[in-house]
Formats: C-alpha cells, structure tokens, sequence
C-alpha cells in the first residue's frame, strides 16, 4: 500500500468514527433524531464518495501530460460540484432529510484533515 493510500484509507477511518461519534450526539440530543440522523449519513457518504473521486482523479491526472491533466481535473470539478449540488437539491426537496446536517456531512473529511495536521503540529511531526 502506498503512502497516499494509506493516508487515504487513514482519512476514511477517520471520517467514519467521526461520523458515529456525531450520530451518537444526535441520538442524545434529538428527541426525533431520525432526519438528522439520515442527513449526516447521507451527507457523509457523498461526501466520501467525492473524496475518493478526488482521489482517482488527481491519481490519474499524474500520470497525464499538462494539458490533459487540467482539462480532466477541471472537468472532475464540475462534476463533484455537481453531485454535490444535485444532493442539497435532493436534501431540500425531501422533508425526512434535515438539510443542516447534510451540509454538515459534507465537511467531514475536511474537518478531519484539518484536525490531523493540527494535533501533527501540536505534536511537532510536522517541520
């Protein structure tokens, strides 16, 4: 396994005790914690599921010459973009999905990779 795999797969992990750790906040806290507990699941998973997109992508785009590789990580942009919008859109129409938690799904692996190198810098790993 490569290093960017493994910290791929490390981030993923990540994401997923984070996302059961929320999801037992919301079971505590709510009284009907059923639309939000299916919109941080839902926005979760688009939100890995582009993640790994992104990293498909920017894998291939390695492995192609300057120009091709801006064209296909452009066009993988829009095409993220668009999924994520198509869920908001989705998240709004339908009332058994809270809409706040699926925007908040969608900083998951943000909020981990942020977390990660901040305890790194805590912890002086990083120069």
């Amino acid at each position: 396994m490569s290093l960017g795999e493994n910290y791929f797969s490390t981030i993923v992990k990540r994401s997923i005790i984070l996302v059961a750790i929320i999801s037992g906040i919301i079971l505590i806290t709510f009284k009907d914690p059923k639309p939000y507990l299916y919109g941080i699941i839902f926005g979760s998973i688009i939100n890995l599921l582009n993640f790994r997109l992104m990293y498909i992508s920017t894998k291939k785009a390695m492995s192609l010459s300057f120009g091709g590789a801006q064209s296909h990580v452009t066009r993988n942009y829009f095409i993220r973009f668009t999924i994520y919008g198509i869920v908001i859109l989705v998240a709004s129409k339908a009332d058994y999905i809270n809409l706040i938690t699926v925007i908040l799904g969608f900083f998951i692996v943000k909020i981990v990779i942020l977390a990660d190198t901040f305890l790194d810098e805590i912890r002086g790993k990083r120069k």
